[in-house]
């Protein structure tokens, strides 16, 4: 069997002496999206700031295709091809639109005009207020913006941590059909998101945290369909 396109292996770690994640597994291959949901406190944003190496690990590792990137640093998974979306304080409120996409491509050294007309295309709201300050947009409207300047890095990976948090049900649904777009380019995603039952209906994989560590992994269709999950983190 091959080793997933990223594959986060028995992750165990924390922040100084405590352990918030405890064997904790994570993969996702070219294409899928991989959705992490979960109760409040379940390790879900420690766990992706793990594969990002933003959190030193005390046990297990890292691979993006087939390379062991476990003690490199986040600027260097960047360069591999990780974009990552922070859920807050994740665009540059005094820059435009434009300028904040320009930010995204700062490790380019090739012409990213292409891959700019891309994400205007994606989310054509960004090309109409291209030349207005990011910090004016509505919340769906910045998450829009963080998710392009994250593409603007061409990445092969695309970590999204709770991109639909505070916006309209409406935005969510719209936010959630661009992430199926950009999945079908090939690009693997790595979501947590809260809105569990939406977010599953669109996994090809989900994984279901509880302090730190796996209680359910499966297809998204299949966790949506058993019992044990409704009852207890989809509401019945």
């Amino acid at each position: 069997m091959s080793t997933p396109f990223l594959n986060a292996d028995s992750m165990t770690g924390g922040y100084g002496a405590a352990d918030i994640l405890h064997a904790c597994s994570l993969s996702v291959d070219k294409g899928e999206i991989a959705v992490i949901v979960g109760p409040n406190g379940a390790g879900k944003s420690t766990a992706m700031k793990a594969v990002f190496g933003m959190l030193d690990l005390r046990a297990g590792k890292v691979t993006l295709g087939g390379e062991d990137i476990t003690g490199l640093s986040p600027q260097q998974r960047v360069h591999l091809g990780m974009g990552f979306v922070p859920q807050t304080h994740n665009i540059f409120t005094t820059m435009t639109v434009r300028e904040n996409l320009e930010m995204g491509a700062f490790i380019r050294t090739d012409d990213f005009r292409e891959t700019m007309d891309q994400v205007f295309e994606l989310f054509p709201i960004l090309h109409d207020k291209r030349n207005q300050a990011a910090g004016e947009l509505s919340g769906g409207q910045r998450q829009q913006v963080a998710v392009g300047r994250a593409l603007m890095t061409k990445p092969t990976v695309l970590m999204l941590d709770e991109p639909t948090a505070g916006v309209s049900p409406i935005v969510m649904d719209e936010l959630f059909d661009r992430i199926i777009e950009v999945a079908r380019t090939g690009i693997s995603i790595l979501m947590v998101e809260q809105n569990a039952r939406q977010a599953l209906e669109i996994a090809d994989k989900g994984y279901v945290l509880v302090q730190g560590r796996n209680r359910y992994t499966d297809t998204g269709a299949a966790l949506l369909a058993d019992p044990d999950v409704r009852k207890s983190f989809l509401g019945g």
